[in-house]
């Protein structure tokens, strides 16, 4: 990507990573760097220390939570868990579907839609911002207060808001529809190991557990996070997808000495002039120690995120064989490497690509060898084998059984093209009431029949998508063989621009080399299920495998 005259957008983008890239990049020249934090006090800091540099570059600002609504993304933790209103809102945008209303209010595609950056650079450490949210704490309040028998809707309503995965689930679909929304052509994260590049003999921890679960859910959750890029960067109208994962600990913004901050605040200075019994110095109402009035003051080096460390803090996480350290620098250097279209070597999600095992040729030859035997059995035995509804999504069986239904009406795709769609309905039902075995089959799989009136249905004991509510036939498209005029209608269009890519392909000069398509659907042949249905997932779903 050309960066001169680009707009970058960096989630995180005061923190230590994001301030470094941001430096990075003016160096560039983009057009606009948007800087986004969860603070004003933040982005203000960060919009500082870049403008004076900046030249000719456009600094814009972003303060809130990106993974929230617009209308929360100000709040803290306890306004929005302590309101019920505010609970309920979460909960469907993390546990409901993803509709057009749950994108469009998302702070984050907000942002997106409003800047339309050419490339975003996630430096804001989302394992962490889900995992410490403590589902383990929440798990246990909430099993005690079943015990008493006391469990309330509230209890049970914070305890969903504390499960990190569908947080993660659904923070990564809103980002690929928002980026998809704003023509994002580049998408660079930061991404973390949890232990700073350590194993489970990792000595620092959060409990007396050795390592604790809420720093091993925090690498589970980064490990979900980066399968989750790796299917991103498989998909054809997303962003160019890059993850550079630290796994040392990052340092350092700066080194001083004065007040110790702890969570942004300084650390208070107490005394406890005498000892004090151990059978009251920690009760409820304890007392003997004083306040000097004053914070600890001392020599630190910030390390961003990790906070301020003291001298000996340091050199202890640093040391050889400890988490050992990488500068923000070093990382800034890499995400504008990658951005640029030079490899690094350190991209998480091309090391995926190189290194997991995808199709190979022996599959291929054996496929072929596969398919005449099944075909061989189908025809011996006068079964046609079209779906068992075990694979999945039950649109598949719905497509395959419908092409199933179409192939036993009409010798080929160029005559299904010609078809009446009323006819079409009609004979298909027709055929569906004398052949006792094809409906047994359709519908002990979990498959209903929509007759042609759309009034009246086939069904088994079992039915993978049932209607939802009041509207019984919307389920159709997502799991119902459907015999109504309008879905045969589909079909026969369907088949015509079958026919017309065929004939596009043999109006052109002809063509024999390797880039054609060789699997073309040919209006002449036979109707094989397997085929449509691989064409409707290609050209409608746009469902197609870029790497292999």
């Amino acid at each position: 990507m050309e960066l001169s005259g680009a707009t970058v957008m960096i989630l995180g983008g005061s923190g230590l990573v994001g301030h470094a890239v941001a430096c990075r990049l003016l160096d560039r020249h983009p057009k606009s760097i948007v800087i986004v934090a969860l603070t004003e006090r933040e982005t203000e800091e960060a919009s500082a220390a870049l403008r004076p540099v900046a030249g000719g570059t456009a600094i814009a600002t972003e303060f809130g939570n990106v993974y929230l609504p617009a209308s929360l993304a100000r709040a803290d933790r306890a306004t929005l868990t302590d309101d019920a209103g505010n609970r309920r809102l979460l909960i469907e945008d993390v546990y409901g579907d993803l509709t057009d209303e749950v994108i469009g209010r998302s702070f984050l595609v907000q942002l997106l839609e409003r800047y339309k950056p050419d490339a975003v650079v996630d430096c804001i450490n989302t394992a962490t911002a889900f995992a410490y949210q403590d589902v383990y704490r929440s798990a246990r309040g909430l099993h005690a207060t079943a015990v008493k028998g006391a469990v309330d809707l509230a209890s049970v309503e914070k305890h969903l808001l504390t499960e990190p995965v569908p947080q993660l689930t659904r923070h990564i679909q809103i980002l690929v529809e928002g980026m998809r929304r704003a023509g994002a052509r580049a998408y660079v994260k930061i991404g973390t190991s949890g232990t700073g590049g350590m194993g489970f003999n990792i000595p620092y921890t959060h409990s007396e557990e050795r390592p604790s679960r809420t720093l091993m859910t925090k690498s589970a959750v980064a490990g979900a996070h980066t399968l989750l890029l790796f299917l991103l960067g498989r998909t054809p109208d997303a962003p160019a997808t890059v993850e550079i994962k630290p796994t040392a600990a990052i340092a350092w913004r700066e080194i001083g000495c004065g007040p110790v901050r702890r969570g942004g605040k300084p650390i208070p200075l107490y005394d406890c002039p005498k000892p004090l019994p151990l059978a009251s110095a920690f009760a409820a109402n304890g007392e003997g120690w004083v306040s000097l009035g004053r914070p600890l003051e001392s020599v630190y080096i910030d390390v961003g995120e990790n906070g301020w460390f003291s001298r000996e803090e340091f050199a202890t996480i640093t040391a050889m064989g400890q988490m050992e350290f990488i500068t923000p620098e070093e990382i800034a250097d890499q995400v504008v490497m990658e951005l640029e279209g030079r490899p690094t070597g350190h991209d998480v999600i091309a090391a995926l690509d190189a290194s997991t095992a995808g199709p190979t040729y022996r599959a291929g030859i054996l496929r072929e060898a596969a398919m005449r035997r099944l075909a061989d059995l189908a025809s011996q035995r006068g079964i046609p084998s079209v779906a068992f509804e075990m694979l999945g999504p039950p649109r598949l069986s719905k497509l395959l059984f419908e092409a199933h239904l179409w192939s036993r009406l009409h010798s080929s795709v160029a005559q299904l093209a010609t078809a009446d769609p009323v006819k079409l309905g009609h004979d298909a039902q027709a055929l569906i009431e004398r052949d006792a075995q094809l409906r047994a089959e359709i519908v002990s799989v979990g498959i209903p029949i929509l007759c042609q009136d759309g009034a009246k249905v086939f069904r088994g004991a079992e039915v993978v998508v049932p209607p939802v509510g009041a509207d019984w036939v919307a389920a159709a498209p997502r799991g119902w063989v459907d015999l109504r005029t309008s879905n045969c209608a589909l079909w026969i269009e369907r088949a015509r621009r079958i026919a017309a890519q065929a004939a596009e392909r043999r109006s052109g000069p002809v063509a024999s080399g390797s880039d054609e398509d060789w699997w073309a659907v040919e209006p002449s042949e036979p109707i094989a299920p397997w085929r449509m249905a691989t064409w409707i997932f290609r050209h409608e779903d746009k469902g197609e495998r870029i790497k292999r």
